[in-house]
Parts: structure tokens; sequence; C-alpha cells
């Protein structure tokens, strides 16, 4: 059942990708969108799933935020390494983003994708109510993932192509990280943990990437607009699944 359940997720990402490529003459509005869609999604959905996640603390602060600084800092970390050995290769392509940031962020999408379709098998474990409810949460995101994904991938310089292959390795993760369920169990504080330091990482990409460069050319009001709608949807998500 979680499995077929995950199919859903599977479609709902792919539908995700697709409308992400169809809207590519509204470049602006389509990174201005993405960029609203990751803060919702860090800061009402995975943060305080973290911090539910992996409650104790260390020295006053709950690990869960420490890991989300630490996944904050870790992805500036990695985009300014890649960019400057990029720069020391003489490519300044791309607005002097380098690829493989992009393939590096879209994987880590990849893999919150997988531990969704682990959340959905876990939840199924526990009884048909639980496995229903974190089913319809997973699904109704897993658009924005899958929208995010492509966006992601494309916006540091990659080929269709790969964008493509992400996008399809992101909507397969579900399907695969529920099956897996059969043989593992994940503790619920190092799940926390993982949390906390993927959003962290995702704050990064949205405030220091998406946004910037959805207001770069287009600074409009429309921009800005898409962006506080990507933020109410996952509100809404939320609310509607709680």
């Amino acid at each position: 059942m979680a499995v077929f359940v995950a199919l859903g997720a599977f479609l709902m990402t792919l539908a995700g990708g697709w409308t992400a490529q169809r809207v590519t003459d509204r470049r602006h509005l389509v990174l201005g969108l993405a960029g609203g869609l990751m803060l919702g999604v860090v800061g009402l959905d995975l943060l305080p799933e973290a911090l539910q996640a992996a409650g104790r603390e260390v020295f006053g602060v709950p690990a869960a935020l420490l890991l989300f600084v630490a996944g904050f800092l870790l992805a500036h970390l990695v985009e300014r390494l890649l960019a400057a050995r990029q720069a020391a290769h003489g490519g300044a392509e791309h607005g002097h983003r380098a690829p493989q940031v992009g393939l590096t962020a879209a994987a880590a999408m990849v893999g919150h994708s997988a531990m969704d379709g682990v959340a959905i098998g876990a939840a199924f474990q526990v009884g048909g109510g639980m496995g229903a409810a974190v089913a319809l949460a997973v699904i109704a995101h897993d658009f924005a993932d899958g929208f995010n994904t492509f966006t992601i991938t494309s916006l540091y310089g990659n080929a269709r192509r790969k964008a493509v292959a992400m996008l399809v390795a992101d909507a397969c993760a579900p399907v695969l990280g529920a099956a897996s369920t059969a043989f593992l169990t994940i503790p619920e504080g190092f799940l926390g943990g993982y949390l906390g330091l993927f959003g962290g990482a995702l704050l990064y990409l949205a405030a220091a990437e998406i946004l910037p460069e959805a207001h770069h050319e287009h600074p409009a009001r429309s921009t800005l607009l898409c962006t506080v709608a990507g933020v109410a949807f996952i509100w809404l998500v939320v609310g509607v699944s709680g």
C-alpha cells in the first residue's frame, strides 16, 4: 500500500517539473515562485518537524537548529569552493555559477524525496489512518519539490537533459524510499537532524541564489507576488494535511 500511494508522489513531482519547463518565457516568475515555495517548505514544514523530532538541546540550543545553521553554512561553503574552482579554470559562464552546485542541490532534493517515501512507509506501519495523512502531505508538497528540482538544476547552467534526469530521479525517490521501509527503520532523532540540516541548505539556496536572481532583471511586483504565493501555497498544504 505504501509503494502504491508513493506513486502519487511520483506523478505529482513530474507535474511540478513539467510546469517549470513550460513557463520558461516567464523565468523571473518561475524563480520567484520557486523561492517562495522553498521558503515555505523550510519555515512551515521542515523546521517544525525537525524541532519536534530532534528535541534535545546542545548548550541550550535545540540540536535541530544547530544543524539548520550548519546546513546553511555548508551550502555556502560548497558553493564558494566550487565557484572558486570554476574561476581558477577560467569558467566564467553561467553568471559565475558552478553547474555542480545545481546538481548537488538537486541531488539533495532527491535524497529528501527518498526520505519522504520512507516517512510514508513508516506511517503505514503505524496504521492506515496515519499513513493516509502522511501520504497526503507528501503528495501535496511534491509538486513544489519537482518544480524546485528542475528550476535549481537549470538555474546553474546545466543542460536540459540533466535537469530532466534529476527530475525523474526525484520522482522515483519516494517510491524507492517507501519500498525500503520493508527492510529498515530510521530513528526519529536522526530524521530530525537530517531535516534541520537539509532545511538550512535549502534556505541558503532560496535566499542567496533563487530570489536574488528572480529580481535581478525583473524587479517587478508580479515576481514578489509569486514569491508570496509560493509561501501561501505551502502554508495551505501544511494546514490541510495537518
